[in-house]
């Protein structure tokens, strides 16, 4: 299986996410610099969750859930249009993208500032075979519970997220 573009670019932010430089994905994941990534949390009409297992190739967290979709965005791109990106490159979907929150970045988000979109479809997904390893639609409690009993299956940007998403509801 293909490993991770380590020379992508990536825009480097400061602790206020205002863009200070770039650098590859390679460096930035070594040094640990801080850069922005989105979630999408996709819900069908009974309101599960669609979670996703990362595939065995991916540079960071390889083989544990996260959410929907995710992914960086590209140096120079903005939040929204990475979300719609990685939807659509992830799953293969389409579907209207509601804007929910952002977390600044620090160890619980992999050093990423992380924006967090929503949308519900029945649409059925096309699953990135590099990205994804499987996908699953869970109840959003009984997901709750797994991610109690089994943190470590999770990828802790995941955690904090469905975190948020739980307290705001």
């Amino acid at each position: 299986m293909p490993a991770d573009d380590q020379q992508e670019l990536f825009d480097v932010c400061d602790g206020n996410d205002v863009v200070i430089g770039q650098a590859t994905r390679g460096e930035v994941h070594q040094r640990g610099l801080l850069h922005r990534a989105v979630h999408i949390f996709v819900f069908n009409s009974r309101g599960e969750l669609l979670l996703h297992r990362r595939s065995a190739g991916k540079d960071e967290y390889p083989l544990r859930f996260t959410s929907s979709a995710s992914g960086h965005l590209s140096a120079g791109e903005d939040y929204h249009s990475a979300a719609v990106r990685e939807l659509e490159e992830e799953l293969g979907l389409t579907s209207p993208l509601e804007f929910l929150t952002s977390l600044p970045a620090g160890p619980e988000t992999a050093n990423e500032h992380s924006h967090l979109y929503r949308t519900q479809t029945d649409d059925m997904p096309t699953p990135d075979p590099f990205e994804i390893e499987s996908i699953e639609y869970v109840e959003v409690e009984a997901l709750a519970r797994r991610v109690a009993e089994s943190p470590e299956k999770f990828t802790p940007p995941f955690r904090l997220l469905l975190g948020w998403y739980l307290n705001s509801r």
